[in-house]
């Protein structure tokens, strides 16, 4: 009754009030680089949901939404310097796209009350809303990923991989080292061997890496890749024959841009999840008719339905339901970035709600609390089709390890507050 009572209040403030200010979502891209064939069909996902609700809708309640958007080149000094200048827009959230990017921004949002999401990416254990108040990961996280792909494995091996030779071949950076944490737990619980294999940016060049697979033979290679790497440990993995269905990637190493470039060859391959693939979803009958058909469409709408099209998308959609939230519980359309930080937090993503956005199936389920900023960390695992060109689900979003996981954020979480002199808490 609440909840009714305060959209009523939103009605009314819309009827009486003066027109809005804008809500306004940053969108920190990169179209440039070598990170470009993933980074552009994320940003067009992201605007183009934006621009199907104000073509649609009218906006979120009844206000308009911008998207300045600001080039990056996945480069954190220059995502910094992106945050900063379009900050004083009236900006709700900011979504990095980058781990590197998301760690400068954390204290700086954290000061000027601007929530961040970093939705499968960025610092795994502002999953604990204790201690990282303005920062969200659902629905999955870095560990749930590394958990998962081990879970994934155990279940192609009757329960036990004691003694089978992992690789992780890893872009050297914030974001590549995520997982290894997780998985040197794992192999004292699993008794794998693991191998780490550091590609340095931008992952051109892996020579020595595959080189060293082709003499080890690990029987499985997992890869923390992006951009231009993944398509070259791919074409590397076809030159030496590794079987390619032993290969799999995280949710950023497993988009079409990183298997159409091996041809056939690549056919098999798979990746990590937690969101659906192709173009199947009522929505995008929607994003056709109001954006792309309207010539409204962020890029040439070429990209609708590839993995980080929908990954864009889906990003928006969430962002988009915490702000109807946060005008729902603050009772007013106009919202501001502590207004939408609550949004965020009393977030809940149902089945029913995702059939009502024309999106039924798309992904999981989740609460949002302020002990729990990251989500259910459900994962699936996709496969690549070569002669389709298509990915195809081939195992359902599995639970992970949560109990080793949430020590690890605790830990983690617990030193961020000690080095930060936060005390953990909810307001």
């Amino acid at each position: 009754m609440k909840m009714k009572f305060a959209t009523m209040a939103v009605a009314a403030v819309m009827a009486a009030g003066p027109v809005m200010a804008d809500l306004v979502f940053p969108s920190l891209s990169y179209r440039t680089g070598p990170y470009a064939a993933s980074g552009i069909p994320f940003a067009d996902g992201y605007a183009d949901y934006f621009t199907l609700l104000n073509e649609r809708d009218g906006g979120i309640g009844g206000v308009k939404t911008r998207v300045p958007e600001c080039e990056t080149g996945y480069n954190t000094e220059k995502g910094v310097e992106c945050y900063e200048s379009t900050k004083g827009e009236g900006a709700l959230v900011y979504q990095p796209l980058s781990t590197g990017i998301t760690y400068q921004l954390i204290p700086k949002a954290t000061a000027d009350g601007i929530p961040i999401h970093s939705m499968g990416y960025g610092r795994t254990s502002a999953a604990n809303g204790e201690v990282f108040r303005d920062v969200f990961n659902y629905p999955a996280n870095y560990w749930d990923g590394a958990s998962g792909a081990i879970n994934y494995l155990l279940d192609e091996n009757g329960g036990d991989i004691k003694g089978k030779k992992i690789a992780l071949v890893y872009h050297n950076s914030a974001y590549g080292k995520e997982p290894i944490r997780t998985l040197e737990e794992l192999q004292k619980t699993h008794g794998f061997e693991l191998t780490l294999l550091p590609v340095d940016h931008p992952g051109q060049e892996q020579k020595s890496q595959w080189l060293q697979i082709r003499r080890e033979k690990p029987d499985y290679v997992i890869m923390w890749g992006w951009g231009v790497m993944n398509q070259v440990a791919v074409q590397e993995a076809v030159n030496i024959r590794y079987p390619m269905e032993n290969f799999i990637g995280v949710w950023w190493s497993g988009s079409e841009a990183d298997v159409i470039p091996a041809g056939a060859a690549a056919n098999g391959y798979k990746a990590l999840t937690f969101h659906g693939v192709g173009k199947d979803y009522p929505i995008y009958d929607d994003i056709q008719k109001f954006v792309v058909d309207a010539g409204k469409a962020a890029g040439a709408g070429d990209q609708i339905g590839t993995v980080q099209y929908n990954r864009g998308m889906y990003a928006a959609m969430l962002a988009a339901e915490a702000a109807k939230t946060a005008q729902e519980i603050h009772g007013t359309p106009d919202i501001d970035a502590k207004m939408m930080r609550d949004g965020m937090e009393a977030l809940e993503i149902t089945e029913a709600k995702m059939t009502a956005l024309g999106l039924p199936n798309f992904g999981p389920e989740f609460k949002v609390s302020c002990e729990q900023h990251g989500g259910p960390g459900l994962v699936g695992v996709v496969q690549w089709d070569a002669a389709a060109g298509t990915w195809n689900v081939i195992s359902d979003y599995k639970p992970t390890d949560r109990e080793l996981i949430g020590r690890l954020v605790a830990e983690d979480s617990a030193a961020y507050a000690a080095e930060n002199n936060i005390e953990p808490g909810c307001n």
